[in-house]
């Protein structure tokens, strides 16, 4: 089996968001013919991602080949308990990485570019319909398959009729250009039900300032705005943040928080990243996941046309992580989240050791 002439492409992947375009290389670097759509005119603005990247992220293909100036390496967490008590996480081996987020995500692009993708900015998905053995995509062609990369709210998923992510997060983080913490060389990580509800508040150094942020559990009917200033106001001198700081950028953005959607891959239509729910519950980490999902979608398209191996929708479904006992805590910490335990247990050998399993992914070094 190969590639078939007939079709415009082989695959038409809308976003140029990690998964979108991990997917994207890996089905370039086996000679199919790729299309990225993508809305935004610069891969860098409008962003929706801390951009904090984990261990097992930064030593994946490709990405441990970011520029060292786009990067900031960080070996500690510091986890502030709602009364500002903190206590120092650590493990050997173990580190994050945060970014100068915009430039790396405009290097991806260049990236992309020079492994035969066409990229293609400020072109939006507007609209696909099913055509024989493939889809037909709205200002590209026909294609053989269609990857929806595209988002929490993705088009693709609605268009096309897989599943949609129904829970969420919504977080908002400042960006203070140039500014420098106390202690640069720790992630600041603060649990406050009053100020973040079902997740945390951050602080942390990156490559070119300070990063700062919040997020809440998301609930339609009460769609409440995640009070960051007051977050701030409270905990920014426990967190070492400067006095008289003023933001140069904000993010904000709903975030998937209840696994992998059902229903992610039909038809020559497959779901990666945030689009497909590939996001920790617990965590909200995303980057690892959706860039390990949509390499290995990627690879599948590609063995699929090359070497008529077995149907990526399958492949796509099989490869998605779980999550089941990160689920089973998110259902515990919307229900059970309260301030005393986390006043009264954070030096307690339990609660390090929980610590540690969710930020350093069980000491895996």
């Amino acid at each position: 089996m190969d590639t078939d002439p007939a079709f415009d492409a082989d695959v038409v992947i809308v976003g140029a968001s990690f998964a979108g375009t991990a997917c994207a290389l890996a089905a370039a670097q086996r000679g199919l013919r790729v299309v990225v759509l993508e809305r935004k005119r610069d891969p860098g603005k409008k962003l929706h991602t801390t951009g904090i990247i984990v261990k097992e992220a930064a030593e994946q293909t490709l990405l441990n080949q970011l520029p060292p100036a786009m990067t900031r390496r960080i070996e500690q967490v510091r986890l502030y308990a709602p009364s500002l008590r903190q206590v120092a996480l650590a493990a050997p081996g173990y580190y994050f990485l945060t970014t100068d987020t915009p430039a790396v995500m405009r290097w991806l692009a260049e990236q992309l570019r020079a492994h035969g993708v066409d990229l293609r900015l400020e072109c939006a998905f507007t609209d696909a319909q099913p055509v024989d053995g493939g889809w037909r995509v709205e200002g590209v062609g026909t294609t053989r398959y269609l990857v929806g990369a595209d988002g929490a709210r993705s088009r693709v998923a609605r268009r096309c009729g897989l599943g949609e992510v129904r829970q969420f997060l919504y977080g908002v983080e400042y960006d203070f250009p140039g500014a420098q913490l106390a202690e640069p060389g720790a992630l600041h990580c603060f649990i406050s039900k009053r100020y973040a509800p079902g997740y945390i508040g951050w602080i942390a150094q990156s490559p070119t300032g300070i990063q700062a942020g919040l997020a809440l559990r998301h609930d339609p009917a009460n769609a409440r705005v995640p009070d960051i200033d007051g977050f701030l106001l409270r905990v920014g001198h426990a967190g070492g943040l400067p006095r008289h700081l003023r933001a140069g950028s904000t993010r904000a953005g709903l975030i998937p928080c209840s696994g992998p959607v059902f229903d992610m891959a039909r038809d020559g239509v497959i779901l990666v990243g945030d689009a497909a729910g590939i996001v920790s519950p617990v965590t909200a980490g995303g980057i690892h996941s959706a860039w390990e999902h949509g390499w290995a979608v990627g690879r599948a398209l590609a063995a699929r046309l090359r070497d008529g191996g077995p149907a990526p929708d399958q492949v796509a479904v099989d490869a998605a992580p779980r999550f089941r006992a990160k689920r089973a805590l998110r259902w515990a910490y919307d229900r059970l989240q309260f301030d005393w335990p986390f006043d009264l247990l954070l030096y307690s050998p339990p609660l390090r050791w929980a610590a540690e399993q969710v930020y350093f992914h069980k000491r895996r070094a």
